[in-house]
């Protein structure tokens, strides 16, 4: 009886590892290369204290609100990605795809709306979602004091009904 118990716990520990193993393995695909960017364009050091205020201005376009990091669509269903920025000017805000600037087309559509007199709020959408969907996004906010990026992985899944 201890033998069974001992093969049902070898088992169980396989299974295991080798489910952490997979999921470990799926993650990186479509980033390109690419590693985590949320201090992309950080300046530590300035020349003059004149351009530590202009860098720093408080009116400086900033991601407030994000989708999350890592995502996981299914073929042929929506993918949404939202991104909320604040600044004053209002900042603008661009979308990327694996570093190239995206533009809207049937299957892709972005909706913005303006919060206030310093917020901006934009919403992506692709529908339907295909294998070429997966990669790398960026939603950049930029003023004329500041730029900030967020990025989102996005894979894919495939249902079986």
């Amino acid at each position: 009886m201890k033998a069974y118990w001992a093969w049902v716990v070898l088992l169980l520990v396989l299974v295991v590892s080798v489910g952490v193993t997979e999921g470990k393995r799926g993650k990186g695909r479509g980033k390109k290369g690419r590693k985590n960017m949320s201090n992309r364009g950080s300046i530590t050091k300035f020349k003059s204290e004149d351009s530590r205020a202009y860098y720093n201005h408080n009116g400086g376009a900033k991601i407030t609100i994000w989708s999350h990091f890592e995502s996981e669509y299914v073929l042929g269903r929506k993918i949404v990605f939202m991104c909320k920025a604040e600044g004053e000017p209002r900042p603008v805000i661009t979308w990327f795809k694996d570093g190239i600037e995206l533009y809207a087309h049937s299957f892709f559509q972005v909706h913005e709306w303006k919060e206030g007199k310093v917020s901006i709020k934009s919403k992506m959408e692709i529908d339907p979602a295909t294998q070429m969907d997966a990669g790398y996004y960026e939603c950049q906010a930029d003023n004329k004091y500041a730029v900030d990026v967020k990025g989102f992985s996005a894979d894919y899944s495939i249902e079986f009904v």
